[in-house]
């Protein structure tokens, strides 16, 4: 029986102590990291060395951008919501990571997968979940292994890593810290006690006395609901969002405070800053109330928020999800146009749409002018309140 086992890998306090954990239970440990554009040149390199350091069997890293673009964020977008109407989903990259370490137990002969997800959060699911979808794999999850034992997990992981020569960055020991072409998140320390995010838990967003003095404006064009060009430029998606999120979190957009109804019944409280999907949101709900009808408007919202629960909750894979897209494609026929995007600071607003499918009606402007007569106006008022009128004449006076 082989003992190679893939780990999921991210450089991290978690994933960093899953790889002498594993050897010293006998397994060959192979690392995988997705990246899914969440670092940098100098930090993909950092990732690469620290599995090196830790002595793993091979590394490999992937090119996740693409993927994501494609399976999450068309999708997303297209959707329009926010898990609870506030969170954009930032760890969905999550089942790309997966993909791509199955992709290398299969490359390797093994049928074991760990990961490094803790027995608390919702990620355990997501990887567990993805895996049962795509094949017959043993989980390891080195984690949730050592919290039958240890309550103060952290402090344990730092101090069994240190105890065998390698260090903890600084900021991972305090924060936990997620950063994709998504987004990026951060929990621990202050911010699961409630409290007030302290001067350390700072991530892309620059604070107000950072931001520039001149507005920033961007024009962002659709083509089915997807964007496809950023200032008149033809870029592949991943490369607009990418260039959003350095664009907009300059200007502090797209950062919260977030206390969510987590998978696993918990309150899960993280930072999280979303500066291009903010923007690509706003732009793309903007264009999307100018061509849809008004009975498309009030129910897509519903197809949404159940595409948001199923990727939010683990059932990246299950047939509804597959259905609802098929849904939310169709409804993308006409969301083609031009968005202009502004802000100053903090929030982006949706300045001016351009689309050839706009619902003008030619003989008519909200509130200024109609082509109807007014007897029109008031035969309809009647017969559309008469419900509520008749009760108002029935029950008065009672």
């Amino acid at each position: 029986m082989s003992k190679d086992i893939v780990l999921a890998f991210s450089g991290g306090l978690d994933t960093s102590f899953c790889v002498p954990y594993l050897q010293e239970r006998g397994w060959n440990v192979h690392t995988v990291f997705a990246d899914t554009g969440g670092v940098d040149a100098e930090e993909r390199a950092f990732i690469e060395d620290r599995a090196k350091e830790l002595g793993v069997a091979s590394h490999v890293t992937v090119d996740g951008g693409p993927a994501i673009w494609k399976t999450f964020v068309r999708p997303f977008v297209q959707a329009g919501e926010a898990y609870q109407q506030q969170y954009p989903l930032l760890v969905s990259d999550r089942y790309l990571i997966v993909e791509a370490a199955l992709k290398r137990c299969n490359e390797l002969g093994t049928r074991s997968i760990a990961h490094g997800c803790t027995g608390m959060g919702n990620d355990q699911v997501r990887f567990d979940l993805t895996v049962k979808a795509l094949g017959d794999y043993e989980i390891i999850a080195p984690i949730r292994e050592i919290q039958k034992e240890h309550t103060q997990t952290r402090a344990y992981e730092q101090e069994y890593l240190e105890a065998r020569g390698f260090g903890v960055r600084a900021k991972q020991k305090a924060y936990t810290i997620n950063e994709n072409l998504l987004g990026l998140t951060m929990s621990g320390g202050e911010i699961d006690r409630f409290e007030a995010p302290g001067e350390g838990a700072v991530g892309w967003c620059r604070p107000r006395s950072e931001w520039p003095q001149q507005a920033l404006q961007v024009t962002l064009g659709f083509e089915k609901g997807e964007a496809v060009s950023l200032n008149g430029r033809r870029l592949p998606g991943e490369q607009i969002l990418a260039q959003l999120n350095g664009l907009f979190a300059e200007y502090g957009v797209g950062r919260g405070v977030y206390t969510g109804d987590t998978t696993i019944g918990l309150k899960g409280r993280i930072i999280y800053e979303a500066p291009g999907l903010t923007a690509l949101l706003s732009a793309h709900r903007a264009l999307e109330e100018t061509v849809l009808s008004k009975q498309q408007n009030r129910f897509k919202p519903e197809v949404a928020r159940k595409w948001v629960e199923l990727v939010y909750e683990g059932f990246f894979h299950d047939p509804l999800k597959t259905d609802l897209e098929a849904y939310l494609e169709a409804s993308q026929a006409k969301v083609n146009g031009e968005v202009d995007l502004r802000t100053d600071g903090a929030t982006v607003s949706a300045v001016a749409v351009r689309s050839p499918h706009i619902l003008n009606a030619k003989g008519a402007t909200y509130a200024q002018s109609a082509d109807w007569g007014v007897e029109e106006a008031e035969g309809f008022i009647h017969l559309f309140g008469m419900s509520s009128t008749l009760w108002a004449e029935v029950n008065r006076g009672e």
